[in-house]
């Protein structure tokens, strides 16, 4: 049976118009809109997260995002597992940290098979299997590229990327983890072989997505180019690092991904290590003076004129916490979690008191208004300037 559907523009007798008349109607409908458009209150873009569709959690305060233009929701605040599980705190304490975090709504928690030399692994999947949570209820990511001393035990190649995840599984007690990063670029490994080794662990299951971790936008858009020339699986996120100090690449660079190819942001070191907080105002502690490693570190970073500077606007910066109520530590997570793009903060926290702290920076997130924003950027005096039209 055909239907046709005939559809009368003109609206007379001969069911035309002729196209005089069409112009009339065209120019008197225009005219319409121009002033409905006059009328109506001007349209702001809407932040990074905006686009993310942020929404509250139904059982937590906790805010929700899409990871990039994925559809897995990510809580917009994480919890890192570096230098803390399997490391510097007890296995006691890091249950505690992890109970706390997802009763809070936290539901990503991050690790990789270099930490600790797989100790966090170990100690996060222990805790997992004790609490019996449901496996789809929270997201495990895990890094590869570092996974031992021999040649074939780090780096990017096809059998690294398979017996890496596999070690790192086993360490987990998992029989997949949602999401498993390339932990660097390598340079001796073909981006189709890497794309290829990620498109496959992701078809046998043992993981659902993939991201890069420290790679430049040059590589994350030749990962993306390489997966859609040859139908394979693209990232969908790239970790990387994010303060106050540390702004080019997901203020200016990772946007354009966004926008361009759906990739978002996983950012880490909120605090830079420690130096937002306060901690080494008066000097470099006991405890980080008994690592040669850590206080080469620290004393070249204070003692130098950058360093010096940046312990001077962390101290104004500790005005503006003030004035907003809140701790310098809740006020640099705020920042970061306003950028655009940014899926979700990992924290690094040694205790759960610290973790209710940083919790805590959600509420602060909405009194980040363009006022306050400006007069941290005016403090910093680092804002890249951005070259995308519309967009400051």
């Amino acid at each position: 049976m055909q239907v046709s559907i005939a559809c009368n523009v003109g609206g007379g007798p001969g069911g035309g118009a002729s196209s005089s008349e069409l112009k009339e109607r065209r120019a008197a409908t225009a005219a319409h809109q121009g002033r409905a458009r006059e009328a109506e209150p001007p349209r702001v873009a809407p932040l990074g997260h905006a686009h993310m569709n942020e929404a509250v959690g139904r059982h937590s305060n906790m805010m929700y995002r899409s990871l990039g233009k994925s559809g897995l929701r990510v809580s917009c605040l994480g919890l890192g597992t570096w230098v803390t599980f399997g490391s510097q705190i007890s296995d006691e304490m890091a249950e505690q940290v992890l109970t706390l975090a997802y009763d809070s709504g936290v539901n990503l928690f991050d690790t990789a098979e270099v930490y600790a030399a797989g100790r966090a692994e170990s100690t996060l999947g222990s805790i997992l299997k004790k609490k019996g949570w449901r496996r789809s209820s929270f997201i495990i990511t895990t890094k590869i590229y570092w996974g031992g001393q021999a040649e074939t035990e780090r780096g990017l190649s096809r059998k690294h990327i398979i017996e890496g995840l596999r070690g790192s599984l086993s360490r987990l007690q998992l029989d997949y983890v949602d999401i498993v990063f390339a932990n660097r670029s390598d340079i001796s490994a073909p981006m189709e072989e890497v794309v290829r080794a990620m498109s496959f662990v992701i078809e046998q299951g043992l993981a659902l997505y993939w991201g890069t971790s420290r790679w430049s936008p040059v590589e994350i858009m030749e990962a993306y180019s390489v997966a859609r020339q040859f139908n394979l699986v693209a990232p969908v996120c790239e970790q990387s690092e994010y303060h106050y100090f540390h702004r080019d690449k997901v203020e200016l660079q990772l946007p354009e991904l966004y926008h361009k190819i759906g990739v978002g942001a996983v950012t880490w070191s909120p605090l830079a290590s420690g130096l937002i907080t306060g901690k080494y105002n008066q000097g470099v502690p006991e405890h980080c003076r008994a690592t040669v490693q850590g206080y080469s570190w620290l004393k070249e970073r204070l003692c130098s004129d950058e360093g010096k500077n940046q312990l001077s606007k962390i101290r104004e910066l500790h005005l503006v916490a003030d004035k907003l109520n809140c701790t310098p530590a809740q006020l640099a997570i705020a920042w970061c979690l306003r950028g655009e793009g940014v899926s979700s903060v990992l924290l690094g926290v040694s205790n759960t008191e610290q973790l209710q702290e940083n919790l805590g920076s959600i509420r602060v997130l909405a009194q980040l208004d363009a006022a306050v924003v400006m007069e941290i950027d005016t403090l910093l005096g680092n804002k890249p300037q951005s070259s995308r039209k519309g967009r400051s």
